[in-house]
């Protein structure tokens, strides 16, 4: 077995498309919610549209497409992808919401004091739009990925 066969593995490149493309487009969406390019969007959790859930979908549908939507792996990864993306829009969204009250207790707390380095991380997780819009991404991922490379 050669380490290049990965990229012979369809599915992985399709996981692997709807990381990199919903990561890539983290930019432009910030851009348009803040009107401040911040490429350092590219390896930011949260944002617009998930990443998770771009993965997870066109991975998912990745399965469907080339081994078949009976597949037992078809049914596995979709409970999978379901997992992800209710926990990118649940659990990791809540504790973003935590961490944002926690640095506005330690901001009134220790007025004048710089925190920055310590601060918790505030968006480690997606709104529900968000998540939608991995999944539409994952989508759209699988298909041309499907169209193109059969």
């Amino acid at each position: 077995m050669n380490i290049l066969d990965v990229f012979q593995n369809k599915v992985f490149i399709a996981c692997m498309l709807g990381w990199f493309v919903a990561q890539a487009l983290k930019i432009p969406t910030e851009y348009l919610r803040s009107r401040r390019w911040l490429w350092t969007m590219f390896f930011a959790p949260g944002g617009m549209p998930s990443s998770h859930s771009a993965m997870m979908v066109a991975g998912t549908l990745a399965v469907g497409l080339y081994h078949g939507f009976d597949n037992p792996l078809f049914g596995i990864a979709v409970a999978i992808t379901m997992i992800v993306t209710y926990d990118a829009a649940g659990v990791r969204r809540q504790a973003g919401m935590h961490a944002e009250r926690i640095n506005l207790l330690f901001e009134e707390l220790l007025k004048g004091h710089m925190w920055d380095e310590n601060e918790l991380k505030e968006v480690i997780g997606h709104t529900p739009l968000e998540v939608i819009g991995g999944i539409l991404l994952g989508l759209l991922v699988g298909i041309a990925q499907f169209m193109i490379w059969k």
